[in-house]
């Protein structure tokens, strides 16, 4: 199917699911979405954005710039996952609980303002990943119309270039929970130290990486295209000496370099089944 024949797709299937609520995060899928939907659908959409202490502040800086960039009606809600006893103890199922608790409150934020349905940007690249979140969006009834109606992560990448959006290229930015370690208690102060070591390395010019918490050792994943220039003695030094800075007493570089959903690939298969559900 022709790239094209995928965007009429997707503009008559937001027509078709009528008035909604966009879970919103920034990141390119879910700018994609909330940018067809406002045109395809004016004022009968609206994105919302959760904002709670697993948002890193630079995201959500960027995302409310990008909805007042493209008249994207965004409102913002306070999530508190943080509060769930199962979330904060970090099992592998914690995405579960998250997103649990994000599409509770925009189900009564439907309710108040009057929307009939929730949708969220599940590509069909994301339904091959372990991503608990899926079967809370199946729970609660949340639609997926981009992964609906076949779009891939290139594509919705290719679409948004296409449609001039500056957000086409963007890294993925999971939340600042999915770099601690499965079983470390996640809190307001572990995630202050994640998000001010990356703000930290992101300031000497890292583009694509991620700090993942180890309690008092930080491991540093790289991108593989920015790796090379990254290993050097002087380099390291900066690295060490930010991430140090945020609070950890050991810094670790990687050397398998950056790649999503690292946490993972230590987890067992049972474990991964009873997460997501199947």
């Amino acid at each position: 199917m022709q790239l094209e024949e995928k965007r009429q797709r997707l503009d008559a299937r937001l027509r078709e699911i009528g008035s909604m609520i966009v879970a919103y995060s920034g990141g390119v899928d879910s700018a994609y979405l909330a940018y067809a939907a406002s045109r395809a659908l004016g004022e009968q959409m609206i994105a919302i954005i959760a904002d709670s202490a697993s948002l890193p502040r630079s995201h959500y800086r960027e995302a409310v710039e990008f909805a007042q960039e493209q008249a994207i009606p965004l409102h913002t809600v306070e999530t508190d996952e943080l509060e769930r006893e199962e979330y904060a103890v970090n099992q592998a199922d914690r995405c579960f609980h998250c997103k649990d608790e994000l599409f509770t409150v925009l189900e009564k934020e439907c309710l108040r303002l009057g929307f009939h349905s929730v949708a969220y940007g599940l590509n069909i690249d994301d339904r091959k990943d372990f991503r608990p979140g899926q079967r809370a969006a199946v729970e609660h009834a949340v639609v997926a119309p981009l992964a609906e109606v076949g779009l891939t992560k290139g594509d919705i990448r290719a679409l948004a270039q296409e449609a001039g959006l500056r957000v086409w290229d963007k890294p993925a930015s999971a939340c600042l929970s999915s770099r601690i370690e499965y079983g470390r208690r996640v809190t307001p102060e572990a995630l202050r130290m994640v998000e001010d070591a990356e703000d930290a390395l992101r300031a000497l010019g890292l583009l694509n990486f991620r700090v993942r918490h180890h309690g008092n050792i930080a491991r540093v994943e790289i991108a593989e295209n920015e790796l090379a220039s990254a290993l050097s003695p002087e380099t390291f030094r900066k690295i060490g000496k930010a991430v140090r800075g945020a609070g950890f007493h050991y810094v670790a570089v990687d050397c398998d370099g950056y790649r999503s959903g690292s946490m993972n690939e230590i987890l067992p298969i049972d474990m991964l089944v009873k997460a997501t559900g199947k």
